[in-house]
């Protein structure tokens, strides 16, 4: 995805200032990227300790508070995530009316692509529901990923160790 973005950038400032002509869609699928790219990247590939933390106070008490710390910071990121998840998804539903002012394109008649806007005729328009839907999955991802995290504190207590920053190679 990062590629096929930095792609289209390249044709974006190709068609801008080569052909001063720029393309509309080349901006607006950089934005759908991006968006994939930091929520689908978020939910499954960066690891918990790859995440800001601001540790100081966690490591600076006993085992006791360290995992009273832990499970309350878990569940509270479960409960907010399970909670706001169906307002969220309301909000990503309703985007399946808005499509895309400028991801169009001419596609065969294939029943199979209406999921993604394809129009009687053959018209290609990106739903904008399609876009967003990964934030839903980001949200039952990290909903299910500090649920686990809960569980583990509960049965092998808090972690001990601190983030390490290595700078340079070792």
């Amino acid at each position: 995805m990062l590629a096929a973005m930095f792609c289209t950038f390249l044709l974006q400032i190709y068609s801008r200032y080569v052909m001063v002509q720029p393309f509309g869609w080349t901006l607006e699928l950089c934005q759908a990227l991006w968006v994939w790219i930091v929520f689908f990247g978020c939910a499954f590939v960066v690891r918990d300790r790859d995440h800001v933390t601001f540790d100081i106070l966690y490591l600076a008490v006993p085992d006791g508070p360290r995992k009273v710390f832990a499970l309350v910071s878990a569940a509270a990121i479960v409960i907010a995530m399970v909670v706001s998840f169906l307002p969220t998804w309301d909000w990503i539903d309703f985007l399946r009316i808005r499509r895309s002012a400028t991801l169009r394109g001419t596609w065969p008649d294939w029943q199979a692509l209406s999921w993604i806007g394809v129009e009687p005729g053959g018209r290609l328009t990106i739903k904008m529901r399609t876009i967003y839907s990964v934030f839903a999955l980001f949200m039952i991802v990290v909903a299910l990923r500090q649920a686990w995290a809960f569980i583990k504190v509960l049965r092998h207590g808090a972690p001990t160790e601190a983030h390490e920053i290595q700078v340079g190679e070792d």
